[in-house]
């Protein structure tokens, strides 16, 4: 009876350890990437959290589960398959939390303006340099998605909203929202991250007791 309530309290103790892990991770790389552009942080601090985001906290949703397993030997260690999802989920809102992010801060100190395009590269993925009709250069460039078409040519006038702080990229005024999508990956990167986690330390245990 004992052994059972030991082993019952061990369960949920993986369990509340790995939710809080997959918490972090899967929620660090969404608020990191999506703070970068609406505080707006420097470029320096920007670089660092979204290499946190896209990379470092995705790796570790994976890496961390596997590597506390010190009772298995090396050579007798697997993965839980559930482990595959949250780096993959992990990256994912790191991109599109930076997308999120963007769209946030224009919506709080866009300026909507007509521009005249200076530059249109259409070599791959179109973009357009921009600058407002009294002169002032708008950065970053226009996009394909955000209204740099094929048929966008130097000298074209669009109408634009765009970042001041020349941190969020511009578009042509249409907002997108990524609320359900973010949502769905961050749900999977906990769900998937826990359950992974919870049994990989299951294995760890069963060896220990073996």
């Amino acid at each position: 009876m004992a052994d059972v309530i030991s082993r019952s309290r061990a369960a949920r103790s993986d369990m509340v350890r790995w939710l809080a892990f997959s918490l972090v991770c899967a929620g660090g790389s969404l608020g990191l990437s999506w703070l970068g552009p609406v505080v707006p942080l420097p470029s320096a601090v920007r670089g660092v959290g979204g290499l946190f985001a896209v990379f470092l906290l995705p790796l570790a949703s994976l890496l961390v589960p596997v590597l506390l397993l010190r009772r298995v030997p090396r050579k007798q260690r697997k993965v839980a398959w559930q482990l595959i999802v949250p780096p993959i989920a992990g990256v994912a809102l790191g991109f599109l939390g930076t997308v999120a992010g963007e769209a946030a801060a224009l919506a709080d100190r866009g300026v909507s303006a007509d521009a005249v395009v200076v530059s249109a590269d259409h070599s791959s993925t179109n973009h357009c340099e921009l600058r407002t009709v009294d002169g002032q250069d708008i950065s970053p460039s226009l996009s394909e998605s955000d209204g740099c078409r094929d048929a966008t040519a130097k000298g074209d006038e669009v109408r634009v909203r765009y970042d001041p702080e020349g941190i969020a990229s511009p578009d042509d005024g249409r907002t997108s929202s990524y609320g359900v999508l973010l949502a769905t990956l961050f749900g999977a990167a906990v769900v998937m991250g826990t359950w992974g986690g919870v049994r990989q330390s299951r294995w760890d245990r069963a060896y220990a007791d073996a």
